[in-house]
């Protein structure tokens, strides 16, 4: 673990755009979305546990809310991503530093609108659960606009 955050150190210093939270995170995202896809990362055919772009994006989001719910996007900012394209910036600095594997046809691109941040974890944001947030506003007196 100490080199892959040797590694991490020397990414950030080439690109510090991004905290090591946030290599962190794409690589507990990475983990969750090949178990949701049934994929064995330890296998050695690249086929049998390749993501896809799109497919990473997919789990980033659902393991966003599952780690941060309606703060994610909040989390996201304090960590420099604000849009889809840095998570795919994110992967490739971790491509290129020979921590994540790509295939041929991998690219950043793969990354770029696939998932508008704000709308998903802001205007769209669904609150699970049966605690009612309008009816603890309305006993706080506070009226919806």
């Amino acid at each position: 673990m100490a080199k892959t955050w040797n590694k991490i150190k020397e990414i950030i210093k080439k690109d510090p755009r991004y905290l090591p939270q946030a290599y962190q995170f794409v690589f507990e995202a990475l983990d969750y979305t090949t178990n949701i896809l049934g994929k064995n990362q330890r296998k050695t055919n690249e086929l049998e546990r390749h993501v896809t772009g799109k497919q990473l994006m997919e789990g980033l989001r659902q393991y966003a809310i599952k780690q941060f719910g309606f703060m994610a996007l909040t989390v996201f900012e304090q960590w420099g991503v604000k849009q889809d394209a840095d998570f795919g910036n994110i992967v490739f600095n971790l491509v290129e530093s020979g921590l994540m594997g790509k295939t041929e046809t991998d690219s950043r691109e793969d990354f770029k609108n696939t998932c508008d941040l704000k709308k998903v974890f802001d205007e769209e944001f669904k609150f699970d659960g049966k605690y009612n947030i309008q009816l603890s506003l309305n006993a706080l007196g506070i009226k919806k606009r």
